[in-house]
C-alpha cells in the first residue's frame, strides 16, 4: 500500500486507533475472550495482524511449479497402472506409491509381491521423466529394494530418477506398535542402506520424517513439527553413527506434513518446519540448505457424510501447502473415506492442484505469506512452541524413546481430548457432519468400498504379508536384498530378513478422523431405515407465529439431522389441542419445543405438559434454561440443547430411544 500516489494525502491509521473504535462495539466486554481465540497448542489468534517487518523468504528445493502427486493404490497392478497412466497423462507429474499394509493405504495399497508385479504397476510410466515416492510403512526397505531392482531391469541408473524412498522406521513403529529390532542394528541397516545408494549414484531421499501419523492421532500443530523434527534428527544421528557424515545425512532426508482445511496454520506450519530445520542444521554445524518437503491433505478431516464437501476442504488444504512452500503435494480423494476412489474422484484430486498452478499462479511467487502479519507471527508462534516441545522429547532421550515410555502418546492423547470436546460441542463444527447435514444424501460412486467401514477403523496398519515360504537369514544387507528382489524374490522373503535381535513395542498412535462420532450415529440411523423403512423421528412443536420460532426450529433441525433423526417441521402452533394431535400424526417418539424465549415464559410449561400426555418419551427445548431450570424439568422437559451443549451425548441418548 505504501507505493499509493494518494496515500501520502491520508494520515497512518494506528492500532491504538483501532481498539478504540472496537472498544465502543464491544461495549465494556473482554476484548480476549470475544475477539482473540486460541489454537490447541495455546497459541492466540488475534484479529488483527500489523505488517511483519524485516522477515527473511522461505524457499522451496527448487524454484518453481511444486510437484502434482497422485497416489497409486488399487490392490490389483494392473488397475492400479491403469489409474495412474491417466493421472500423469492429465497433468500430474509425480506419484506416490502406496503398497499394502502400509498405514496409509487404509485397507487398500497395491499387492506388490514381486519385482514383476511392482513392473506392471508402473507398466508405461517413464521413470526418468517423473517423481516417484514410495510408501510402504514398516516394509519401505524391501519396497526400496524392489523399486531399485525394477530401475535395474529397465536400464535406468539410479542418478538418473527422482526418488523418495519413504523409509521411516519410527513412523512405522509409531503407526504399528512395533520395530522388528532393536534402534542399535536398525541404525547399521539405516547406514549400510544409504552406503549402497550412494555407492550407486542414488540422488534422491532415502529416509522421511512424516508427521501423518501423530497428525492423525490428533496432535496439535507444534506437536506434529516437533515429532517430525525429533524423527528427522533421529535419522541424522543414526546414519552419522553409521559413518556417514552429517552432510551426507540431511541430504538423505525428506518431510512430510499435513495441510488441513485450517488455512492459516497449514501455512505457518510449513513455513515453520524450515526455519526449525535450519535451526537443527546451524547446531550441527552445517550451512542451512532448503529441505524436500511434500504435503498430503488431512485423513483426519475427511468425512463420509455430504463428501462433496471434502472437495472444499481439500482445495483449502492445497492451496495452503501451496503458499506455505511444499515441494510436492498429493491431494486425498473425496470419497477416500468412503472407499476406493474412482477416475472422477481422483481427477478432481489432480485438477484441484492443476487449477490452482496453471489458473490461479500460486507458484510464480516465491513465498507469498512473508511479510504479511498473521503468517508471519502465527510461524513464528509455532517455531517457539514446537522446539519447546522437540526439547522435551530430547531431554525423554529422544523420540524412540519417547514413545517406549508412552509420553509422547499421553501428550497427544491430551490435546486430541481437548479436539473431541471441541468437536462434540461444535465449537469445531464440521460443515454436512455436525453442521448442515444432509439426511437425504445420495450414494457417492467408489471403485471398492472402505474395509475400515466394519468398524475397525482407528487401528493399525494390518496384518504383515503371507510369510510361508520365507527364509529368515541373520541379516541382509542392502545389496543383498536388491540381489534378491532381481531374482525374482516375493516380498514375503524379503521380509524374512527384517526379525532382529530385542524388537522394539510401543503402544501405537490411533489413525482417527474427526467425523467419525457423528458417522456412527449416523450408521445407527440407516439400520433403523433399512429395518423399519422409517428414520427415527423428532417433532419440532413449534410456537407461535413463523418469526418466532424459525432460528431455533433451524438450529433444532441441524441438531437432531446430524445424528441423523428426521425432524418433522410445521408451521407452529397456538393450540395445544392440535398441536397434540400433530404429534400423534407424526408417530414420533421424541419431541422439542422451538421459540422464543417470551413465548416460552407463558407456553413451555403446558406445552412440555401436551406432549408428555401425548406419549412423547423425550421432551428436548431449543434453548438454554435460566431461572426456570427446574420448573420446565417438572414440567417433563427432559434436556435443553443449545449452542455448546455436548450434542454427542444428547444424540446418543435420542437414538437410543428412538431406535428402542
Amino acid at each position: 500500500m505504501d507505493d499509493l500516489p494518494l496515500a501520502a494525502d491520508f494520515p497512518q491509521a494506528t492500532r491504538e486507533q483501532w481498539l478504540k473504535l472496537v472498544e465502543g462495539v464491544l461495549k465494556g466486554a473482554d476484548f480476549e475472550k470475544k475477539l482473540v481465540s486460541r489454537s490447541h497448542d495455546g497459541i492466540a489468534i488475534q484479529p488483527l495482524y500489523p505488517k511483519a517487518e524485516g522477515s527473511a523468504p522461505i524457499a522451496r528445493e527448487q524454484a518453481g511449479r511444486w510437484r502434482v502427486s497422485q497416489r497409486v493404490d488399487h490392490p490389483d497392478p494392473a488397475k492400479a497402472n491403469e489409474l495412474a497412466l491417466i493421472d500423469l497423462e492429465g497433468g500430474a507429474d509425480a506419484l506416490t506409491l502406496v503398497t499394502r499394509n502400509a498405514p496409509a493405504a487404509r485397507g487398500f495399497g497395491v499387492a506388490i509381491d514381486a519385482v514383476d508385479d511392482l513392473d506392471r504397476a508402473l507398466g508405461g510410466v517413464m521413470l526418468d521423466l517423473i517423481h516417484l515416492r514410495v510408501d510402504a510403512g514398516g516394509h519401505g526397505r524391501h519396497m526400496a529394494a524392489l523399486v531399485l531392482a525394477l530401475a535395474r531391469r529397465r536400464g535406468h541408473r539410479p542418478s538418473d530418477l527422482s526418488l523418495d524412498l519413504g523409509l521411516d522406521p519410527i513412523g512405522a513403529m509409531a503407526a504399528q506398535g512395533r520395530m522388528s529390532t532393536s534402534w542399535d542394528a536398525m541404525t547399521v541397516r539405516m547406514g549400510d542402506t544409504l552406503a549402497h545408494l550412494t555407492a550407486q549414484g542414488f540422488a534422491g531421499r532415502a529416509f522421511l520424517a512424516d508427521g501423518r501419523i501423530h497428525h492423525e492421532a490428533g496432535a496439535s500443530e507444534a506437536q506434529e513439527l516437533a515429532a517430525v523434527l525429533a524423527t528427522g534428527l533421529a535419522y541424522v544421528r543414526a546414519l552419522e553413527a553409521g559413518g556417514h557424515s552429517l552432510d551426507a545425512a540431511r541430504k538423505a532426508l525428506a518431510f512430510l506434513l499435513v495441510a488441513d482445511a485450517d488455512e492459516f496454520f497449514t501455512v505457518a506450519k510449513l513455513r515453520a518446519l524450515r526455519r526449525l530445520w535450519a535451526r537443527v542444521e546451524q547446531a550441527c554445524g552445517l550451512e542451512p540448505r532448503p529441505i524436500r518437503l511434500h504435503a498430503e491433505t488431512a485423513w483426519r478431516m475427511t468425512t463420509r457424510r455430504d463428501p462433496w464437501v471434502n472437495m472444499l476442504r481439500t482445495t483449502v488444504a492445497a492451496f495452503s501447502a501451496g503458499i506455505g512452500g511444499a515441494d510436492a503435494i498429493t491431494v486425498l480423494p473425496f470419497t477416500a473415506a468412503l472407499g476406493l476412489p474412482d477416475a472422477f474422484a481422483r481427477r478432481i484430486a489432480r485438477n484441484t492442484q492443476l487449477i490452482l498452478l496453471d489458473e490461479s499462479n500460486l507458484a510464480r511467487v516465491a513465498d507469498p505469506a512473508a511479510g504479511a502479519g498473521g503468517f508471519e507471527a502465527l510461524t513464528d508462534a509455532l517455531c517457539e512452541k514446537a522446539w519447546g516441545l522437540f526439547q522435551e522429547i530430547e531431554r525423554e532421550g529422544g523420540i524412540l524413546e519417547s514413545l517406549k515410555g508412552g509420553a509422547l502418546q499421553a501428550r497427544i492423547a491430551a490435546v486430541r481430548a481437548q479436539r473431541e470436546k471441541a468437536v462434540a460441542t461444535r465449537r469445531e463444527p464440521i460443515t454436512g457432519t455436525s453442521e448442515f447435514p444432509n439426511i437425504a444424501e445420495a450414494d457417492v460412486s467408489v471403485l471398492l468400498p472402505s474395509p475400515l467401514r466394519g468398524g475397525i477403523e482407528g487401528g493399525g496398519a494390518g496384518a504383515e504379508p503371507d510369510q510361508r515360504g520365507a527364509t529368515a537369514p541373520a541379516e541382509t544387507s542392502f545389496a543383498g536384498l536388491l540381489r534378491m528382489a532381481s531374482d525374482g524374490a516375493s516380498l514375503a522373503q524379503l521380509a524374512g530378513t527384517a526379525a532382529g535381535p530385542a524388537p522394539v513395542a510401543v503402544a501405537p498412535l490411533p489413525s482417527i478422523r474427526t467425523a467419525e462420532p457423528f458417522e456412527r450415529l449416523r450408521d445407527l440411523s440407516d439400520a433403523y431405515l433399512a429395518r423399519t423403512g422409517a428414520r427415527p423421528r423428532v417433532f419440532l412443536a413449534n410456537l407461535g407465529p413463523v418469526a418466532a420460532f424459525t432460528a431455533r426450529a433451524t438450529f433444532a433441525k441441524n441438531f437432531f439431522e446430524a445424528g441423523g433423526i428426521e425432524a418433522v417441521m410445521n408451521d407452529g402452533f397456538s393450540d395445544q389441542d392440535k398441536l397434540r394431535q400433530a404429534y400423534i400424526d407424526s408417530q414420533a417418539k421424541l419431541s422439542c419445543i422451538c421459540s422464543t424465549d417470551e413465548i416460552y415464559e407463558k407456553h413451555a410449561v403446558e406445552t412440555a405438559q401436551t406432549l408428555r400426555t401425548a406419549g412423547s418419551t423425550l421432551i428436548y427445548l431449543a434453548g438454554r434454561p435460566g431461572e426456570r431450570e427446574e420448573e420446565l424439568t417438572r414440567a417433563g422437559i427432559t434436556t435443553f440443547i443449545f449452542a455448546g451443549c455436548d450434542i454427542l451425548k444428547v444424540l446418543s441418548r435420542a437414538l437410543d430411544e428412538a431406535c428402542a
